[in-house]
């Protein structure tokens, strides 16, 4: 899981990064409000954990530019307000859990946790993925684009689908490692590269509009606008 913390508090924004890190999960840092909700937009992470109070702009309006912009991803908000009154509109904002501050990292960690249970959750019950003319039925575990049935080796799939989940985003080495071999480092061979070759001449090459898409120097996207 990639996560993006949003928190101006040097102390409390490395105390997280270190603690997040040693628990497994890829994170990054941000101090400020403004640069942190373009992160947000612009990268692919699976939470957001943002401080309340931030220079530039606040937790809350970051909160609820991404839910304005339709971005889903689960946000835990930390906060040193901790009446109901402020918990209350933390929630309305769109934040999905809201964590008092001084706290502890093991409570935090657990409500981590459980926001990727759910949100895993949640998109485990989509059932059908389509970009394009290109689409993917999860149950069926079938690829057609355009109509025609493309076959797919099992790596090739998975690789497929966790493109298909998140469209016109660009996906890094390290997400693809993670995510579609279960690796939490960097193996060092061009096992990307082969799949990635493999996949693009079986759902581009025999159509005008490719899809899948290398961006120099940051990684791969899938998306119909060339």
């Amino acid at each position: 899981m990639r996560i993006l913390v949003i928190e101006d508090d040097k102390e409390v924004a490395a105390y997280l990064l270190k603690g997040l890190k040693e628990s497994g999960y890829v994170t990054d840092v941000c101090d400020n409000g403004s640069d942190g909700l373009q992160m947000a937009l612009d990268e692919s992470y699976e939470l957001l954990i943002v401080d309340r109070m931030l220079p530039g702009l606040d937790g809350l309006s970051i909160v609820r530019k991404l839910r304005d912009a339709g971005q889903t991803i689960p946000v835990l908000i930390l906060s040193a307000l901790g009446e109901v009154d402020d918990r209350v509109q933390g929630l309305k904002a769109g934040g999905d859990d809201y964590l008092v501050k001084p706290f502890s990292f093991s409570e935090l960690l657990a409500r981590v946790e459980a926001l990727a249970r759910r949100a895993q959750q949640e998109s485990s019950q989509v059932t059908q993925l389509k970009v394009a003319d290109l689409e993917m039925d999860l149950l069926a575990r079938t690829v057609h684009r355009a109509g025609q049935k493309i076959d797919l080796q099992p790596r090739e799939f998975r690789l497929l689908e966790y493109f298909m989940r998140n469209p016109d985003q660009v996906l890094t080495r390290t997400m693809l490692l993670e995510k579609v071999w279960d690796y939490h480092f960097d193996p060092q061979t061009n096992v990307i590269d082969v799949h990635i070759s493999r996949l693009r001449s079986k759902i581009d090459k025999e159509f005008d509009l490719p899809l899948l898409q290398t961006i120099r120097g940051a990684g791969y996207v899938l998306r119909e606008n060339p």
